[in-house]
Parts: C-alpha cells; structure tokens; sequence
C-alpha cells in the first residue's frame, strides 16, 4: 500500500517494445486493472546448456550456452458471486475475461502482432509478452454463464535481452567470444547467443572472412568482437 492506500496490479499494453520499455499509464494503448489482487506469483531464471563429454570420461557435463529470458506467471482471479464485494453483473465474468484475453493475445492491426506488455505492482515492473493463458470456469449462474474464473497468465522477457547480452559480454575477461559450429547451427542463431539480435550476422561473416556463411561447417571455431557503443561489432 503506499499512503494507506490498496495498490492494485496492472497491466499496460504497448504496440512496440521500446515504447513499453519507456512508456506510463497514459501513454498505453490498453490497461488492465485487477480485480482483485494476485496471492502470489513466481519467477522463473533458466539457463541454456548442453550436454559435453570430455574423452575418457564416462559422464556427461553441462556446459552454458546462453540465458534464457525469465518468465513470470500470475493467477488472476474474476468472481461475480456477489461473496466479495456484494453485488453481481447479469452477464457474470465472461465480459471481463474477454477483456483481457484480448489484450494478451489478440491480433493488433496496426502492429501485426500482440501487444507488448508491461506489468506494474509495488516493487515489481516486468516488461514482455504473455506466452500462455489458461482460462479455468468454476462456477456458473443458472443460465451457464461463468460466474468465477481462474486465469492463469506466464509472461516471458523480451525488453531486456540486448541489454542483458551486452552486459554478459563486458563481464567476460575475454571480450572476443570464441564458438566452435555445433551441428544444426546457423550464424544468425550463434549471433542471437552471444549478442542477443541475429541481425550482426554479416560483420560477424566479415570478422571471420566467411565465403558461405549459410554452410557452416561444424567443428569450425568462429570470432565474435564485441560491441561497440552503437550496438554493432567491433
């Protein structure tokens, strides 16, 4: 609470990532207030590895490759039971539901794609895309119409990735990054690794004098410079 008074959870909705990177309340083109606050929600940080084994080794060892974006997953809860807040809606939770699965996942014209989303409460600001969204009907009215829903919302990063790339690169005590071609890799995909943005596959072709750099050949170890200061390698 902040001045004693209740904070509810909401979510701004963006047609770019770098607007909901910078954008407010009454720059959004939807907001989505919760009805009733989340009990919790959960975090999730992962790591992208592969399996390695060293010759004469009979194990398997796990070796980094990248950090995957982190993924946030809410419960928001519809009740037209009248329990609450002691009043009902003749229509029960279908229309406010609908209102939010449309502004998570609804097809944007304008953009040709779903929002960009930036979820705001208390300490907590995640800025990303909802990937999933379960909606769970527990109780009906006499007609049918759900009067209680659960809806369950994962959300995963996608503001930060560039910035958090270039961070893991500065952090390295080698800022040239080294990769040997592993089966089924294309440069575009190693670039995304290392860089976090595919698009600085043709200086890293140039970096490495690539003739073909659509035939890797696995085996092959490849340079990756690091960043300069507008974002493109060195």
């Amino acid at each position: 609470m902040a001045n004693g008074k209740l904070e509810k959870l909401l979510i701004l909705a963006f047609e770019s990532s770098e607007d909901a990177e910078r954008g407010s309340k009454t720059e959004a083109k939807e907001t989505f207030e919760a009805f009733i606050n989340p009990e919790s929600y959960s975090l999730e940080y992962k790591v992208k590895t592969s399996d390695g084994q060293g010759q004469g080794t009979s194990g398997a060892q796990a070796k980094f490759e990248f950090t995957l974006p982190e993924e946030l997953t809410f419960e928001f809860l519809f009740d037209n039971t009248g329990i609450i807040d002691g009043t009902q809606k003749p229509d029960g939770v279908a229309k406010d539901v609908d209102t939010l699965r449309k502004m998570l996942t609804g097809y944007q014209g304008s953009s040709h794609e779903p929002y960009h989303l930036k979820l705001v409460w208390g300490s907590l600001v995640f800025t990303g895309r909802a990937i999933e969204l379960t909606l769970t009907h527990k109780l009906f009215n006499p007609d049918g119409q759900p009067i209680r829903t659960v809806a369950k919302v994962k959300f995963k990063k996608s503001i930060e990735d560039k910035k958090r790339a270039r961070k893991e690169n500065k952090s390295s005590p080698d800022l040239t990054h080294q990769r040997k071609v592993k089966a089924g890799d294309t440069l575009p995909l190693m670039c995304f690794r290392i860089y976090g943005d595919p698009r600085h596959y043709l200086e890293v072709a140039r970096v490495n004098m690539l003739n073909n750099f659509r035939a890797l050949v696995p085996g092959t170890n490849l340079l990756f410079p690091p960043l300069d200061k507008k974002g493109t390698p060195q």
